[in-house]
């Protein structure tokens, strides 16, 4: 089987992210590898904080904190937040890392051995309020291309087109508002992208971009249409990855760094080398980084972010790859997501509106929100949250169709047979008609989750678990039992079989209620990690005998008092 390199956009550092952030990267990313984990495959899950740039020094200069500390800081808070969402990164790391440094700083040498980096003088924008060289995400204006009036100096988030911060209209610092900006001359460090267009449009139309999803596609091949520019990488700025002294002594002199958009992707690679090194004094063996990004041709690599990220990604970063003229892995599959919004706007701190990841843990176990995030993922189009959505996938989905299932059947089982699964008659005709079924709905989970289609994967798990309440409702052990006891016995050891199958395959989704689910039966030997056609169509891997538990309610229903606390909190319609 292939190796799978799964990594996710980097969270950046300066505060807590929202559910939109969550279901766009990271999220799906942890499904997947879940999903694949569970297969047998050999998976590498990386992730980490994006730390560099303006917006962290601006950040810590406001908590009053050496901007390292601030960093170190928020990386903590942030990972606590991911690990109570139950994401299972192999490792979550720092782009501000020493091995970071080491390997920005290497590919950095190799693209101006390679004659893909020079340095230019420029002009650039100074600011004589703040007195300050301004980065370009800190000038803000009026795009020239799309008209949207908050446009920074590197990107547009609205139209997603990569900018200059002279490209804007009406520019002022995004520092202190002011419009008392002056063009100085200063020397910068420039990626020849237009050197490299001609390999990159030729990896990209090699590498089956066109199975990737349209979003990320279209984004990566009209940004090659429109041609690539040379792009300045390095900045003015205290904090990042310095530019080396042994290659351009006199830019490190002036503290020079790289633009974070350089050294972030870059580390990915570094993030795994901190993950083999964490390793190093215990079995440095079983941990080789390199072997996963170079000359790694066994290896799948799946990149998952948001739509304002695939410029960077599909086109810059392997762009930086190719310039090295080393074998550095390219990724095969890019899965990008639309926005998720809140009631058809922005999520807003400053506006108190939406809700942000820290804040759903503290309302709601995990497992709401991830089923509720995958099921309506923004993969075709932009969706919006809304308190009344999320209640009625929790309530219908979560709640009746599988919660409802596990109590009633466990419940009822104890109360007329015991604690132990009952035996009952051998399996019949509506037995092998349910299996059959569960075997089929299986086979689409599978090929939508190979597919890296979510949504449709939520839909076929639900499907999964209403084919249990169809199953026990035609069946009816609450009327067999007064007849033929033998017959409910059968019907309860078969729904008990299917109790099992939802935990080890909705593991993905919703991992803490897998494991709850799980635990319901004393099988000590129990270390399936998957179910095949033929178990999914015998459904006999909880044998009669097997001693049980009835496990608290999975899901607790949201109530209308519920919705009221919430909207009143966050925000809701009449915010938007």
């Amino acid at each position: 089987m292939a190796r799978h390199l799964i990594t996710s956009a980097l969270p950046y550092i300066n505060g807590i992210k929202h559910l939109g952030n969550m279901v766009g990267s990271m999220l799906p990313a942890d499904v997947y590898s879940r999903y694949l984990r569970r297969r047998g495959h050999d998976v590498l899950y990386i992730c980490a904080t994006d730390e560099h740039g303006t917006p962290a020094e601006l950040a810590a200069k406001d908590a009053g904190l050496p901007v390292a500390e601030f960093c170190a800081q928020q990386h903590d808070i942030q990972k606590a937040i991911y690990d109570g969402f139950g994401l299972s990164f192999d490792h979550f790391g720092r782009s501000s890392s020493q091995q970071n440094v080491e390997i920005t700083q290497h590919f950095a040498r190799k693209l101006k051995e390679n004659g893909f980096i020079e340095e230019r003088a420029i002009r650039q924008v100074y600011s004589v309020t703040d007195g300050r060289f301004l980065p370009d995400r800190y000038i803000v204006g009026t795009c020239p291309y799309c008209g949207y009036d908050k446009a920074r100096g590197d990107q547009c988030e609205n139209c997603t087109r990569v900018l200059d911060p002279t490209d804007l209209i009406d520019a002022r610092s995004a520092i202190s508002g002011s419009s008392e900006l002056e063009v100085r001359e200063t020397k910068h460090l420039f990626l020849l992208q237009s050197k490299l267009q001609h390999e990159v449009e030729a990896w990209l139309d090699g590498n089956g971009s066109g199975s990737w999803p349209p979003l990320a596609s279209s984004i990566a091949h009209k940004w090659l249409t429109e041609g690539l520019n040379d792009r300045a990488i390095t900045r003015d700025l205290d904090w990042g990855v310095p530019v080396p002294a042994d290659t351009w002594p006199e830019l490190a002199a002036e503290g020079k760094v790289f633009y974070v958009w350089f050294d972030a992707p870059i580390e990915y690679i570094g993030a795994t080398k901190e993950w083999a090194d964490a390793a190093r004094d215990t079995d440095p063996a079983a941990r080789d980084w390199k072997s996963w990004w170079y000359e790694a041709d066994d290896v799948r690599y799946t990149e998952f972010m948001a739509k304002d990220n695939v410029p960077f990604h599909t086109v810059m970063f392997p762009a930086t790859e190719l310039g090295t003229r080393e074998a550095w892995k390219k990724v095969d599959y890019v899965k990008a997501f639309n926005w998720l919004n809140y009631y058809g706007g922005k999520f807003s701190t400053s506006q108190r509106r939406g809700i942000f990841t820290d804040a759903a843990l503290e309302l709601l176990p995990a497992d709401y929100w991830r089923y509720f995030l995958i099921a309506n993922a923004p993969e075709s189009d932009d969706t919006s949250f809304t308190w009344e959505l999320f209640s009625s996938c929790v309530n219908k989905d979560l709640a009746d169709t599988l919660g409802n299932f596990v109590n009633r059947v466990l419940s009822f089982s104890r109360k007329r047979f015991g604690d132990e699964v009952p035996a009952g008659h051998e399996a019949g005709d509506a037995e092998q008609k349910l299996g059959e079924e569960i075997a089929r709905l299986l086979a689409e989970y599978e090929d939508h989750m190979e597919t890296l289609q979510f949504r449709k994967a939520a839909h076929a798990l639900r499907s999964l678990w209403s084919a249990g309440n169809s199953y026990l409702e035609e069946k009816a052990p609450w009327l067999e039992i007064k007849t033929d006891p033998e017959a409910a016995a059968l019907t309860l050891r078969t729904a008990m079989n299917l109790i099992h199958l939802y935990a080890v395959v909705s593991e993905p989704f919703i991992p803490s209620s897998a494991k709850a689910m799980r635990d319901a039966f004393a099988l000590p030997d129990d270390t399936a990690a998957w179910v095949t056609a033929e178990q999914a169509g015998s459904l006999d891997a909880v044998p009669a005998g097997t001693a049980f538990v009835v496990p608290p309610v999975l899901f607790a229903k949201i109530t209308e008092e519920d919705l009221e606390s919430y909207r009143a909190r966050f925000g809701g319609a009449d915010t938007a």
